[in-house]
């Protein structure tokens, strides 16, 4: 290995990553002769095959696992230390990974346009996906921070709560139980619901909820994202829970409505969420105070809506 470059390393872990050299040389800037001519290099450095070829796609062997895990360490330790030297020169630069779950994405670009002017030296790669691939990036120790409703289970991981989560129930404004008080779920059990494909927490924490009372949801309709749901309720397809923050944007919408439901709002919170044990880099760590002061902002706006 003493004969292998950084150069090297970092073809190899994008070809791995993307599971084809032409990836890896599109996304680098390369040809796909000089990937391959890297990797073949870096082969032979190792001593051991890094990757086999089945039909158009490379797979890692048991020696390309191992190094790219240990590349992904190496990127990661030369990333904190850039941080850090910025930071020691009393800059704020680097590149913030931040993963957020679908219903997240209706509140943090707002903040995020606020901490990219305070902070213009860092660079950020946001990426929007459901509960369950939250928790596949969280197990892959893809990103810096995680921002998501629900805790997995089973991950050993640090988190801290920063923002109230409620789920209300929406119905079209014209619906025959608008403005009604205390409504059962035994009445909500006659409707058609709309809710987020499985895996979704949203859905997770609505079906908890009937599960316990002995109650079983009309699902009519299943839908992978928030803006769907909310189409389809104004369209008068039925009934759907789904997070206060999703609607705050839309408070003065007259299509929609929350119900007053008992056992309603379901309480919860955002979280920000990272392995436990991993030593936040200095952009990480700005962030996270950030959202803390941030989130209190939300708080008062949308005091009195809906």
């Amino acid at each position: 290995m003493k004969q292998a470059t950084l150069h090297q390393l970092k073809v190899f872990e994008a070809a791995a990553r993307n599971g084809s050299f032409t990836r890896a040389a599109e996304e680098l800037f390369l040809t796909q002769p000089t990937v391959s001519m890297q990797v073949k290099q870096l082969t032979k450095a190792v001593g051991l095959p890094l990757f086999e070829q089945v039909g158009k796609r490379l797979y890692l062997t048991e020696a390309g696992r191992e190094l790219f895990a240990t590349c992904r360490e190496i990127f990661e330790k030369l990333a904190q230390f850039e941080m850090t030297v910025a930071d020691l020169k009393g800059l704020k630069q680097g590149r913030l990974r931040l993963a957020v779950i679908t219903t997240a994405k209706y509140f943090v670009p707002r903040l995020l346009g606020p901490f990219c002017q305070l902070y213009p030296g860092i660079d950020i790669a946001l990426q929007v996906t459901n509960h369950s691939g939250i928790v596949d990036r969280l197990k892959e120790n893809l990103d810096d921070l995680y921002i998501m409703s629900q805790l997995p289970e089973h991950l050993d991981i640090g988190f801290q709560p920063f923002l109230e989560n409620p789920l209300v129930v929406l119905a079209p404004a014209n619906h025959p139980l608008a403005g009604e008080k205390n409504i059962s779920l035994q009445q909500l059990s006659e409707e058609p619901f709309i809710l987020r494909e499985p895996g979704s927490g949203t859905r997770t924490a609505v079906q908890k909820l009937f599960d316990e009372q002995g109650i079983k949801l009309k699902v009519k309709l299943e839908l992978g994202s928030n803006e769907a749901i909310k189409q389809a309720i104004a369209g008068g397809l039925g009934l759907s829970v789904l997070s206060r923050h999703t609607i705050i944007p839309e408070s003065a919408n007259p299509e929609l409505t929350v119900l007053d439901v008992e056992y309603f709002p379901i309480e919860r919170n955002w979280y920000m969420v990272y392995p436990a044990g991993k030593q936040m880099s200095v952009v990480a760590r700005t962030y996270f105070e950030y959202l803390l002061n941030a989130a209190q902002q939300i708080v008062e706006q949308t005091k009195g809506t809906l």
